[in-house]
């Protein structure tokens, strides 16, 4: 059987306490005898020798035996919690005033006799008693001696055999009965209240458990389980440790999401290139199937334009697989950033100047503003002109012949924003909020002869988010669109 925490540690406070208290008990009765023990022998320690001062047939020794043990005797009625015996200089027991049939021993050790005399405040000192082979008791002693000749000992024992029997009888008294159960009572109550305090204290932690037990159970789903809400206080270490798990059980579910959702849209991006690349990839096994089946029936000519076809297919193709691998790698976050400081008028003059002809096919007149840039940026040159260049290439590709293509430059408080405005087909309102989803593609898309994969919109806004920046898009339906995004400025 398996035990909860707060079972094994009522066990263990049962246990302690059981111990802790039988310990206690044991010590304070051992204590409790002990200063009994050391007061009544120290309040007697005299009587022995009083008695054979006192007396006048222990003064001169002893010389009627009958007439000791009737003194003995009527001593003993005087004081019944104590026997009296006289020993002789070998400790033999020559006379008492006990019960001859309660009598055990014949000799008592005087080693202790001896050093109760020597030291009487070296109390308690226990001696042999009589009336039993292996018991102890404290005593009183005193020499007796005749002239100087050493007759014996008076040996006095303190609580006799009816001392004993009377305290026996007390002890089992009803009123001590009852304050003993009392006291036992007071005991029970307190671990009765121990293990409720127990209990109040563990209850959260087994509310936790059955909640960690519960959430493991529906594979960690939030929403299958109602979780309770735990304080954030840091005094309150089962309250934090709660509140804690809480929280991450929340980021995992927020995980959970992200990936399903990440693995949805791969999912729906593979489905779309699969389509992008299987059209160039059927188109070049088309024209090169037609080289190798019509060869000799085709002519020079003939044969130059399936060859160019098949190249241009090509060239599609690994534009859109040097895309797909640059999309990867930007969202598993391996991307090195080298910033440095540069003239940013520099970068836009050869980026212009790479569309240069291909403006000029179209009638399209490409134009910065201000021509002469002198701002001084900070940011990765490199990652800046991929980004420049997809939004630059998008707005040539949108904007229709005759039409017009500005790069501007301006000033903000502490940044420069650059924009790239055409006056093409622009974007619908319903489309702007997809367009850097990889592979979407505007309802009003142009299908115009220029190779491209798609996902430049997608690469640009990850690149300018690892630059810190945002694209930000303004367009109208029929009248052309801006792309914009800031960048620091150095002061110069």
């Amino acid at each position: 059987m398996t035990l909860s925490l707060y079972q094994r540690l009522a066990l263990v406070v049962c246990f302690a306490f059981t111990l802790l208290a039988s310990l206690i008990f044991y010590w304070s009765n051992s204590l409790a005898e002990q200063s009994k023990f050391q007061a009544e022998q120290k309040l007697h320690i005299q009587l022995a020798e009083h008695l054979a001062h006192d007396n006048p047939l222990l003064q001169d020794g002893v010389y009627d035996k009958a007439a000791l043990e009737n003194l003995f005797h009527t001593l003993m009625l005087l004081g019944p919690a104590f026997e009296f015996y006289f020993l002789d200089p070998a400790g033999n027991i020559v006379t008492y005033s006990a019960d001859p049939a309660k009598i055990k021993r014949k000799v008592v050790d005087l080693s202790p006799i001896v050093a109760l005399i020597a030291n009487p405040t070296a109390v308690p000192i226990f001696a042999d008693d009589p009336r039993s082979l292996q018991g102890q008791k404290i005593f009183s002693a005193a020499p007796i001696y005749h002239g100087d000749n050493l007759q014996g000992y008076l040996y006095v024992i303190i609580g006799g055999e009816i001392y004993d029997s009377i305290f026996s009888q007390v002890k089992n008294d009803k009123y001590l009965q009852q304050y003993g159960t009392l006291v036992i009572g007071a005991l029970v109550l307190l671990l009765i209240i121990l293990l409720a305090v127990f209990r109040y204290f563990t209850a959260p932690i087994r509310r936790l458990s059955h909640e960690m037990q519960a959430i493991k159970a529906v594979n960690f789903d939030q929403t299958k389980v109602t979780l309770s809400p735990w304080q954030s206080s840091h005094n309150n270490e089962v309250h934090y440790l709660g509140n804690t798990f809480n929280t991450m059980v929340t980021q995992i579910n927020q995980q959970f999401a992200q990936l399903t959702e990440n693995d949805r849209i791969r999912r729906e991006l593979l489905a779309h290139l699969s389509h992008d690349l299987r059209t160039p990839l059927a188109t070049m096994q088309g024209y090169i199937e037609t080289l190798t089946i019509k060869n000799a029936q085709l002519t020079q000519q003939e044969r130059l334009d399936y060859l160019a076809t098949a190249g241009r297919n090509a060239m599609q193709l690994k534009r859109l697989i040097d895309q797909i691998f640059e999309l990867a790698h930007l969202e598993d976050g391996q991307v090195t950033v080298n910033l440095e400081t540069f003239a940013i008028g520099e970068l836009l003059h050869d980026i212009i100047a790479k569309f240069a002809l291909k403006a000029k096919e179209k009638q399209i007149k490409l134009t910065l503003r201000p021509e002469q840039c002198r701002f001084i940026v900070y940011s990765d040159i490199a990652k800046l002109e991929r980004i420049i260049t997809n939004l630059l290439e998008n707005a040539l590709r949108h904007t229709d012949k005759k039409g017009e293509v500005l790069i501007e430059v301006s000033q903000l408080t502490d940044k420069i924003k650059i924009s790239v405005t055409d006056n093409g087909t622009g974007i619908s309102k319903e489309d702007i909020a997809y367009i850097f989803d990889a592979r979407y593609r505007a309802s009003n898309a142009s299908d115009d002869s220029t190779p491209h994969a798609g996902l430049g919109l997608a690469i640009s806004q990850k690149l300018s988010r690892i630059l810190n920046s945002e694209i930000v898009v303004e367009s109208q339906l029929g009248q052309g669109s801006c792309f914009s995004l800031s960048l620091q400025q150095v002061s110069h």
